[in-house]
């Protein structure tokens, strides 16, 4: 019997793909018919890419994704707060990525059905209910659109890495209602424009009701990039967020005006906003930690575990460790509760403690103390924010997230694998 899992996800396909190499049998039920490229830019960070390169995927990262070589904190009127190299370019033994959403999970998508072959996805068939039966696991399987009921099938253990709406962490956990929004929306876009501070760098400006994110996804001869970018705007108490829908189109009226004065001497971001193609509008939100993700032979993964606020490049990265070190305790301790728990064991509590951290704006939470201490902007940073200060800003969250340079290349593998 197998290891079933919903959602062909970034979490749903590391973990088929690491179960594979394992040589662990798995199936994965995805709810849409076909898997098409869809969202945005993310970053994927070093502890994570690590293990997609022991999976094998460099070179296919290399041809959808931009190895980051710096990140830099500016203020409302362009100052610079802080500047440091990212990936290997900071001593890392791996890089960090900023690559299109949609054009990752393909890559691992085509890959695991070029190792696998295609019989381990089934294709428009989500997972609508999950039972523990004498042998280990069943589940009902539903065409979404058409409601229509397509069986049940049978397996060791369940993996529910289905989203933030997952409909089996609303089983798990009736009693938890909606994403906890926090009051900010988000408009993302792409735009072909300027390379700027010297290129493949990451850009955070303002504050955390007012803040700018760039990046470049993809760079072009003639010395342009395809820039993603993502504006906060912090809303009213009465506020009606729509829904959760990632191609929900946004209007330029709700924004651009607090970013009208942003045009600065390393990127002119109102240019920026007015030159994309299209503009998206998604809520910020988040779900509570919960006191257990794994509940006999059924868990949670990814954001159906621990959706978090985009902050800090941890949400797709952290879906990556999850996948891996499910994998290797599946192989370890068997396709049972004992590997779902502990599974359970060496994760939770860590990336619990992250989905707390982004709500306190996390590495970001330099912009919101520099903005307090020096509203109208600043002639020396250090004027208002000593250089220790600033170093243990930007340390202490790489140490919660497991992103700590001396730690991660010291350690060994988190997936042994037998040659």
């Amino acid at each position: 019997m197998t290891v079933l899992i919903a959602g062909a996800g970034i979490g749903g396909l590391t973990l088929g793909l690491s179960l594979h190499q394992l040589g662990v049998p798995f199936r994965i039920f995805e709810a849409v018919r076909e898997i098409r490229p869809l969202g945005v830019g993310i970053n994927v960070q070093p502890h994570a890419i690590r293990e997609l390169f022991e999976l094998g995927l460099e070179g296919a990262l290399d041809k959808v994704g931009l190895r980051t070589r710096q990140l830099g904190y500016f203020s409302a009127q362009g100052g610079e707060i802080w500047r440091e190299a990212r990936g290997e370019f900071a001593g890392y033994h791996w890089p960090q990525y900023s690559i299109h959403r949609g054009e990752m999970q393909m890559l691992l998508y085509r890959a695991l059905l070029e190792r696998a072959g295609p019989d381990v996805i089934e294709m428009g068939a989500a997972v609508t209910g999950a039972v523990e039966t004498a042998a280990g696991v069943e589940l009902a399987l539903t065409e979404r659109r058409t409601g229509a009921k397509l069986g049940r099938v049978a397996g060791r253990v369940f993996v529910a890495a289905d989203g933030i709406n997952s409909v089996t962490r609303q089983a798990l956990y009736p009693e938890e209602g909606a994403a906890q929004w926090g009051g900010v929306m988000m408009w993302r876009g792409v735009t072909r424009g300027p390379s700027f501070l010297g290129g493949r760098s990451m850009a955070m400006a303002g504050r955390k009701d007012c803040k700018f994110v760039c990046y470049p996804i993809e760079e072009y001869e003639d010395g342009t990039c395809l820039i993603n970018w993502i504006a906060d705007r912090a809303m009213p108490a009465e506020y009606v967020w729509r829904a959760q829908d990632w191609t929900r189109e946004g209007r330029l009226e709700d924004f651009l005006g607090a970013f009208a004065g942003w045009a600065f001497d390393w990127l002119n971001v109102p240019e920026v906003i007015t030159s994309a193609e299209s503009v998206w509008e998604y809520p910020m939100v988040d779900r509570n930690p919960l006191p257990r993700w794994s509940h006999g032979r059924i868990t949670l993964l990814g954001d159906a575990a621990h959706a978090m606020y985009p902050i800090g490049s941890n949400g797709a990265s952290q879906a990556i460790l999850d996948a891996r070190v499910l994998a290797r305790e599946l192989r370890d301790l068997g396709q049972g509760a004992e590997a779902l728990a502990a599974y359970d064991d060496i994760r939770r509590e860590t990336v619990n403690k992250i989905v707390l951290a982004n709500r306190g704006d996390g590495p970001d939470k330099i912009l919101d103390i520099v903005a307090e201490r020096a509203p109208e902007g600043f002639e020396n940073i250090h004027d208002v924010m000593p250089q220790e200060e600033l170093e243990a800003a930007a340390g202490a969250y790489k140490k919660l997230a497991g992103m700590d340079i001396e730690a991660l290349n010291a350690r060994g593998p988190l997936v042994p694998v037998s040659i």
